[in-house]
């Protein structure tokens, strides 16, 4: 994949926050004259519902902790909710130095500008030089929201984050029709803001002997204050999130048409697992978009996972190369996707898959489980 790098320098909506311009100086350069020095540390905004906390958000103390690391500077948490204290715990314990808690009944549901209001204050007083979101449809709101209100740009959906000797990020994310790997900087503005996306970093493991401040913040906002109010939570039953998933069946266009998916959902079944798909399939029309794994669908890091009819794109690899144990079924033993996998089959799918399928039941019905070997 191609790397190309690119500086963030949008036209800015004046803001409070905006530095003051001498009148014999134009735009850039009076930006320039702003003294950032005094932001320091990188923020990670965990999301959480129902007091539990999205997977995205503790990957990103993890690739936060090495960057703070790195940049030999603080790592902190901001966690916003209600009933939520153990949340913060667990932030410290995934890394964080210290973290920032808003815990009120009016914050127990995601609204924008309650949700907003916390993160602009905190950024405000304790002026971070990173801000780090998921993306998520949450993350994506809430950081957009942010970013319109401070003299800074937002990079989003990134699938890499690095920081270079001038203290700069470096935020990466797919461009051109996901054919180049687009690096970009925001060099005249603090925070440096990015939204990730989830299953590309990696969590650390949970370390009850760390310790760190919790910081009590006040909720900006009374309920009465607040236009909108949520009434209820549809959940869409039919909804497949990869991210989450241990197992996945993934197929591609190899599969010839729809009808491969029901003989993948029934290997899937078997294993106890879920069905995804490449961009081709996906665009073919043969499976819903939800089950889309690569650069334009989920990322995933999944503990076992099955490429099948699926030539090995790099479109597609860059989703699926970090889970534990793949393997790849092709009959074309040149196929790019035999370079990522673990074990690799050769062979014709329609025959091989039916016979995996009720191996793996004919075990199942003998233990009760799912072969070891798997």
């Amino acid at each position: 994949m191609s790397d190309m790098k690119l500086e963030q320098d949008q036209k800015q909506t004046p803001s409070e926050n905006a530095p003051k311009m001498r009148r014999d100086l134009s735009p850039s350069e009076a930006v320039h004259e702003k003294d950032w020095s005094d932001h320091k540390g990188i923020l990670i905004v965990v999301e959480q519902r129902g007091g539990i906390a999205k997977k995205v958000s503790w990957q990103l103390l993890g690739e936060g902790r090495r960057l703070a690391d790195k940049l030999q500077t603080h790592l902190s948490a901001l966690v916003i909710g209600s009933n939520v204290s153990g949340l913060a715990k667990e932030a410290i314990y995934r890394g964080a130095d210290n973290v920032y808690l808003c815990d009120s009944v009016e914050l127990e549901n995601y609204r924008t500008r309650p949700y907003s209001k916390v993160c602009l204050a905190v950024i405000r007083e304790y002026k971070p030089e990173i801000v780090l979101l998921g993306a998520t449809y949450t993350g994506r709101d809430l950081a957009g929201a942010i970013a319109t209100h401070l003299p800074t740009g937002l990079t989003a959906d990134c699938t890499q984050l690095d920081v270079d000797e001038n203290r700069l990020l470096l935020a990466s994310r797919p461009a051109f029709s996901e054919k180049m790997l687009a690096t970009i900087l925001c060099k005249q503005y603090k925070p440096q803001m990015a939204t990730a996306r989830s299953g590309v970093f990696l969590a650390l493991p949970l370390d009850p002997t760390r310790q760190g401040d919790i910081i009590t913040i006040p909720s900006q906002m009374t309920e009465g204050e607040i236009v909108t109010q949520v009434l209820d939570f549809l959940e869409q039953t039919d909804h497949v999130s990869l991210e989450d998933q241990e197992i996945i069946v993934a197929g591609g266009r190899g599969l010839g048409g729809p009808e491969g998916f029901v003989m993948l959902q029934e290997f899937a079944d078997a294993l106890g697992g879920v069905v995804g798909a490449s961009r081709a399939a996906v665009d073919a029309g043969w499976i819903g978009h939800d089950h889309q794994v690569g650069q334009t669908g989920s990322t995933v890091r999944s503990k076992l996972y099955f490429a099948i009819g699926i030539s090995g794109a790099v479109q597609h690899v860059v989703g699926m190369q970090n889970a534990d144990m793949i393997v790849a079924v092709n009959r074309d033993p040149q196929a790019p996707i035999f370079k990522v996998a673990h074990l690799g089959i050769v062979g014709d799918l329609f025959t091989l898959v039916p016979a995996l399928t009720e191996a793996i039941r004919a075990q199942k019905r003998n233990s009760g489980s799912v072969p070891v070997a798997l």
